[in-house]
Formats: structure tokens, C-alpha cells, sequence
């Protein structure tokens, strides 16, 4: 069987066509990278709501393997839920950090976003050796890294930090939704569905909006 380089890692580590969602981390420990980091993030797309950023480091071998695990786009509810109880369990080390709306808006968008990121890797009570992201490059970080496209569905580390993430910003939306019951968050969580903007347009914004979006900007605009 060929492998396939990929210069963007280290120097000597290929990952095998057929390696699986768990060939990265493989790969990696081969190379002298025992703890490898999996960051990603929930919300970006919100127009309410905080966004979650999560890190994850997976246990070596048969202890690390993950029942059910893929990106969290692609499982129920349900099935997150799930994983997201075996990510605890099995997981050498996993934390998160929520960003505000508030906070969203001072930063903007992409510096809340990689500083999300940061901080959640910063958090792991374990020293990565080395970090793969989803998407973007996060600078800052206290080890080698590398930014993946579609990470989460292709690196079981990033995959893991892809449910922890989305799972904890349903749970804060959730309780959001209790405070703030007109707008519906339990339901889209924060998204600019019809419903949501419906809410917005009828009862304007309230504090969990982020007021640098446009659709939240013109019926902020509109109220004020």
C-alpha cells in the first residue's frame, strides 16, 4: 500500500490513503508526537449566543477509540450526546472556553474565533506535543500545529473537540433560552433561522445578540 506525504507536517510523517479517522494521531506519535491536540469550534455562523471552542487529546491506542465518533455536523442529537460522555471518559485531557456575545463583537469574529481556539489548548491539563485545528491556523500556540481542512472529519482528535464544543454551546443555548424564552434559542441555538429572525424583527435584540451581524444590526438600528 502507498502512502501519501503531506508536506505541511513534519518532516517524515505520511498518512496512509486508508488510515482512517485516527491516522493523524498515529502518524503523528511515530514521529516523536505522543499528544496530539484536536481544536474546534461551535457558533461561528450564530447571530446569538456564545462561541465555544474545545480541545481534545485522545488516549493512544485501543483506550482512545471513540464509539460513534465523526464531526458533529453529521450525528444527531442523540448520537453527540452519546459521544460526548465516551470523549469524557476516554479522553487523556479535554477542556473548553466560551466567548461571549458581548465579547464576539469587541474582538470580531475571526480574533474571537483563533483566540477561542488558543485558549481552549492553552486549558488541557496535559502538554500537547503537537495540535491540528479545524480550518484556520491558530497562532500562539505552545507547540507545532497545523490548520485542516475539514479536520473534524478526517482527524478523530479534532472530531472529538468538533462535539465537545458543539454539545456544551447547545446546553449554554438552551439555558439562554430560559432567560431569554421570546427568541427560541433551544430550538435553532442561535442561528438566523425564519423563526429566529421573526423573534428578532418582533422583540429586537436582546443581550445574547451580537450587534456586529447585520440582521441584528438593522433591527437594532430599526429599534433604536
Amino acid at each position: 500500500m502507498t502512502t501519501t506525504p503531506t508536506p505541511t507536517l513534519p518532516r517524515g510523517v505520511a498518512i496512509r490513503s486508508d488510515a482512517g479517522i485516527y491516522g493523524y494521531e498515529r502518524a503523528l506519535a511515530r514521529a516523536g508526537f505522543p499528544t496530539v491536540a484536536g481544536a474546534d469550534e461551535a457558533g461561528r455562523g450564530a447571530c446569538a449566543g456564545p462561541l465555544v471552542a474545545a480541545a481534545v487529546i485522545l488516549r493512544p491506542g485501543a483506550s482512545g477509540r471513540i464509539p460513534g465518533l465523526s464531526d458533529s455536523k453529521l450525528l444527531t442529537e442523540k448520537a453527540r450526546d452519546r459521544v460526548r460522555l465516551e470523549i469524557e471518559k476516554r479522553a487523556l485531557s479535554y477542556a473548553w472556553v466560551a466567548i461571549p456575545a458581548p465579547e464576539v463583537d469587541r474582538l470580531g469574529l475571526h480574533h474571537a474565533n483563533i483566540a477561542a481556539l488558543r485558549r481552549a489548548v492553552a486549558r488541557l491539563d496535559v502538554a500537547p506535543s503537537y495540535a491540528l485545528s479545524d480550518g484556520f491556523h491558530v497562532d500562539g500556540l505552545p507547540c507545532p500545529s497545523l490548520a485542516m481542512w475539514k479536520g473534524d472529519q478526517v482527524a478523530a482528535c479534532v472530531a472529538a473537540a468538533s462535539v465537545l464544543a458543539k454539545t456544551v454551546r447547545d446546553a449554554m443555548m438552551t439555558e439562554l433560552a430560559q432567560r431569554h424564552p421570546a427568541y427560541g434559542f433551544e430550538v435553532h441555538k442561535g442561528y438566523s433561522t425564519p423563526a429566529h429572525q421573526a423573534a428578532l424583527t418582533e422583540h429586537g435584540p436582546c443581550p445574547e445578540h451580537r450587534f456586529t451581524y447585520a440582521n441584528v444590526a438593522n433591527v437594532s438600528q430599526r429599534c433604536g
